[in-house]
């Protein structure tokens, strides 16, 4: 590492003044993991598409400020599985995302590069601001939020998501979570809980602002006090804040389960109604997409619990569950879609559809607004972090392997600027009436 990195890295960590984090010369090049154009191929054929042979670490050159980006010095990041997709270059290589994005000309050429700089959830200190920025100074304690949006579209005023040119942070655009340093708009930024650490701030951007959009913004399903949603995945990054979110907005959350350790973790967070979906033959071989009898399981098991069938269907799983979804909504219900982890094509019986009166609602990110509101509730200690567990930089790979095989819970984290865990807490006081116990839900179990 060059000293100019050291140099700013010692103020950052220090806490210095604006004025001393301005009079620190940027680095030249930053250490980061990133994905490389020549390994495209690297899988061809391969049964085991491992993350670990494409993920690099290693310096990069320090890019450019735009008069609408801030540079932000990287404490912390975490992993979502749109890293996976990227490392396994599926369903497209995301350098395909850089060179179309570099077709604008001007400031979005510096993107197309022979290298990526992945990760899209990240906490760190505002380190440079350009000229145009109004609202964030250096010094500023953020997490970022990953939607990247063309502000001046007429449909990104009614809806940041409907800008035609919006991206995901990290995912279809350079720079992002996972190094020393991320390029982020100005529009990205978010203001840091102060009661979390680095680490646990840096984890819930991406995934509580899509649960809070699908389930209580005005773009999702909007549920309501004493709705019933069935939640598949409830205890992985997505599930996990939505299990939280239905709580606290007055809902009865049925958590779906691979495991019976997982089903224990959900009655740490309050959800009393848990289904083990091995126990109904719903595998990770995804056999039972089609089968009308495995879904019909599936309903009795929902009605078993709670009496009826569920208001909302929170849905992310994609090939192996659509169709159960669409089948177990009540009639009038909502199933609200965000992705499609184990397929995109997705097949259902449309009668249990249009008969009975169901929509299907597609969600993608969140809006800047929603990822505030969403923010608002970790600041009040509503929402507790989703994090089980935290990787030094060095093992940025081994994180990501840990979320393509699904052997975790919630999120999995990254260590970059921040030397060790339990940095950055400025609200100790907060932090106290959260309660340790709470906010370590996921850390405690991942431990047991």
């Amino acid at each position: 590492m060059s000293n100019a990195v050291s140099a700013l890295s010692e103020a950052v960590l220090s806490g210095a003044d604006p004025g001393e984090l301005e009079a620190c010369p940027l680095p030249d090049t930053y250490r980061a993991a990133f994905l490389r154009r020549e390994d495209q191929e690297i899988f061809t054929g391969a049964k085991d598409k491992d993350v670990r042979r494409s993920i690099h670490v290693g310096d990069v050159p320090t890019p450019e400020l735009a008069p609408d980006e801030v540079l932000v010095a990287v404490m912390a990041a975490a992993v979502n599985y749109n890293t996976v997709w990227s490392a396994t270059f599926e369903p497209v290589p995301t350098f395909r995302f850089l060179r179309d994005l570099a077709r604008h000309g001007g400031w979005d050429a510096r993107h197309d590069r022979d290298y990526q700089v992945i990760g899209s959830d990240a906490a760190g200190v505002v380190v440079r601001v350009g000229a145009a920025v109004r609202h964030w100074k250096a010094g500023d304690k953020v997490v970022i939020a990953p939607p990247v949006i063309d502000e001046q579209e007429s449909g990104a005023q009614q809806d940041g998501m409907l800008s035609s040119r919006q991206l995901a942070w990290g995912f279809e655009t350079n720079f992002g979570a996972f190094g020393d340093y991320a390029l982020v708009r100005a529009t990205q930024l978010v203001r840091k809980p102060a009661h979390l650490t680095w680490e646990e701030a840096a984890c819930n951007t991406l995934c509580l602002g899509t649960a809070y959009r699908m389930l209580i913004g005005d773009h999702g399903a909007r549920i309501k006090m004493g709705d019933v949603v069935l939640i598949w995945g409830a205890t992985g990054g997505l599930g996990a804040y939505a299990v939280q979110l239905v709580l606290r907005a007055g809902g009865i959350p049925v958590g779906v389960v691979g495991s019976a350790d997982k089903a224990d973790l959900l009655d740490r967070l309050g959800c009393r109604h848990v289904i083990n979906r091995q126990e109904l033959g719903f595998t990770d071989g995804g056999a039972e997409a089609d089968s009308t009898q495995a879904w019909r399981e599936l309903g009795s098991a929902i009605r078993k619990r709670v009496g009826e069938d569920p208001h909302v269907v929170f849905e992310h799983v994609g090939r192996n569950t659509f169709g159960a979804s669409v089948f177990v909504a009540r009639r009038g219900g909502v199933v609200v879609t965000c992705g499609s982890s184990t397929g995109y094509t997705h097949q259902y019986d449309n009668r249990y559809l249009w008969m009975k009166l169901k929509r299907v609602i597609g969600s993608h990110g969140a809006n800047y607004h929603e990822s505030v509101e969403a923010n608002r509730l970790l600041e009040l200690g509503l929402i507790v972090p989703a994090l089980s567990r935290v990787h030094p930089f060095e093992q940025v790979a081994e994180a990501t392997r840990a979320v393509q095989l699904n052997t975790h819970a919630g999120k999995v984290g990254v260590l970059c600027l921040a030397p060790r865990e339990g940095l950055g807490v400025d609200d100790p006081l907060l932090r106290e009436q959260v309660g340790e116990e709470r906010l370590r839900t996921f850390r405690d179990h991942a431990s047991c």
